[in-house]
C-alpha cells in the first residue's frame, strides 16, 4: 500500500506543477494579446496617376485588338 500511496502523492505533486505552468502560460498569452489585440498594421492606399492610367488602358485595349485579330483571321 505505501507504494500506490507514494504514487499517488507524486501524480498530485505533477498535477500541481502543470496546473502552475498552465497558469503561467495563461498569463502569458492575456498580456501578449492585451498589447497586440486592437492594432492592425495599415496600409498606405496606393495610388496611380492619371497618365499611368492611360498606359494601362492603352495597354489592355492592344492585348484585347490582338485577340480579335486572331479570332477574326
Amino acid at each position: 500500500m505505501r507504494t500506490v500511496a507514494s504514487i499517488v502523492k507524486q501524480l498530485k505533486k505533477e498535477r500541481d506543477r502543470a496546473a502552475k505552468q498552465l497558469s503561467g502560460l495563461n498569463a502569458a498569452l492575456s498580456a501578449f494579446t492585451g498589447v497586440y489585440a486592437g492594432t492592425k498594421p495599415t496600409l498606405k492606399k496606393r495610388t496611380i496617376s492619371a497618365a499611368g492610367r492611360k498606359r494601362i488602358a492603352a495597354a489592355q485595349k492592344a492585348r484585347w485588338a490582338k485577340i480579335r485579330a486572331k479570332k477574326a483571321a
